[in-house]
């Protein structure tokens, strides 16, 4: 059989290559690895990887419906839809969290605390804050680099608190010791007192780990039963659960393996005198730059130096931010200092705005510096005295992380 060739005119071969082209030209490229907050960290392997999958479709695509176990009160339909691009919350989607103005406990578990249900299925009505309920409203805050914090040890922890002042700084950071729910088993090397163990995530750094994290999430959130907390926000009776332990381990990993915010420009010059400045002025007493994790059965988490820019301890921030509500043992001014790494991207998710401090109620990093009191007032007021080309510099480097 003879083929025949066919031979394209020049004219028409040049104009199929000017399409090619121009298409390359509006194809946008992919964002770099330091201008977005998502994706793995390095050294998974293949079945890490596949997991690491999985537990993204389940935090970020699935949608729950009444049909699939949401509410019949509840705040969210998914994960996702309070963590945009695993980045911080905004206003609309602040949590608000009630009942307990002291170490004595949560008065309002019965009334429905700790957390606010404020939406609700057809024919329910929404949560409504107890009469005499103290409240707090909490921004959801950025997934990334969770599983480094997860992972720094309890002695380091402690080696950073100082519940004594004995430097004599005026900074006297605590770990907020608390009861670990029946299915949290504590870490191999964890430091208890009392019964209780140190946590880190939250505002008030309330809770251990990130399985407790992501368990009191799909309860309080968007009330989805599981095995582990098979207890029904609305009706208070144990049910069938409905979301798999698969989903919910996933989810973990997910949060586990999420990389680390990347800083941007660290070699910039005006960067590198901004964070100079950030330590001189003692911003880096409590926001430690770098902390270590120790062993995990994550082998590219192991044995890492990061920097989170957090003690991840509890730290009086003086009246002017005491919401007169607290959890575990904070008291109602205490906060858990925040990881600034990322806060630089926090725009991407919140409206092109900045919405910090634990209710976004800074619209500015420099608003958030000023409205530090207490145990930070030493440093708001060093920033104070600086000039507006320093003040400039030092969120120049904020802005970098």
């Amino acid at each position: 059989m003879l083929v025949k060739k066919i031979l394209l005119p020049l004219s028409v071969i040049f104009f199929i290559t000017v399409i090619l082209v121009s298409c390359e030209k509006f194809i946008p490229s992919a964002p770099a690895d330091d201008e977005i907050l998502d994706g793995p960290v390095d050294n998974l392997t293949s079945a890490q990887k596949n997991q690491f999958i999985s537990g993204d479709i389940a935090f970020n695509d699935d949608l729950f419906t009444s049909q699939t176990g949401l509410g019949p009160r509840f705040v969210a339909t998914s994960c996702g839809s309070c963590h945009i691009g695993d980045g911080k919350g905004h206003p609309s989607t602040t949590l608000v969290r009630f009942g307990q103005k002291d170490s004595t406990g949560n008065q309002f578990l019965h009334l429905g605390g700790p957390q606010l249900q404020n939406r609700a299925l057809l024919g329910f009505e929404p949560e409504m804050i107890p009469v005499g309920a103290t409240h707090s409203r909490f921004t959801p805050p950025a997934n990334t680099g969770l599983g480094f914090l997860e992972l720094v040890s309890d002695e380091d922890i402690l080696a950073m608190s100082d519940p004594n002042d004995a430097d004599q700084d005026g900074i006297s950071g605590v770990p907020n010791w608390n009861y670990l729910p029946d299915f949290v088993k504590p870490a191999t090397n964890a430091i208890s007192k009392n019964g209780k163990y140190i946590c880190r995530f939250g505002k008030k750094a309330s809770t251990y780990n990130l399985l407790q994290q992501t368990v009191t999430a799909y309860n309080q959130d968007m009330g989805i039963v599981s095995s582990f907390n098979p207890i029904d926000t609305y009706s208070g009776l144990a049910i069938e659960p409905e979301v798999s332990d698969k989903t919910i381990h996933d989810v973990v990993f997910y949060l586990q393996t999420l990389k680390a915010p990347l800083q941007r420009n660290q070699n910039d010059a005006q960067i590198m005198v901004g964070k100079s400045l950030f330590i001189e002025i003692g911003c880096e007493k409590c926001h430690k730059e770098t902390l270590k994790t120790g062993i995990s059965s994550i082998q590219a988490l192991s044995n890492q130096v990061f920097h989170p820019y957090t003690d991840l301890l509890l730290h009086d921030m003086g009246g002017s931010l005491d919401d007169g509500y607290t959890e575990g043992t904070a008291i109602t001014s205490e906060w858990r200092t925040p990881a600034l790494w990322g806060l630089g991207l926090s725009k991407q998710s919140q409206g092109n705005g900045y919405f910090l401090m634990h209710d976004g109620r800074a619209k500015s990093i420099q608003d958030a510096i000023l409205m530090h009191d207490g145990e930070g007032k030493s440093s708001k007021n060093r920033f104070m005295e600086l000039s507006d080309l320093d003040k400039s510099r030092l969120i120049k480097f904020l802005e970098s992380l």
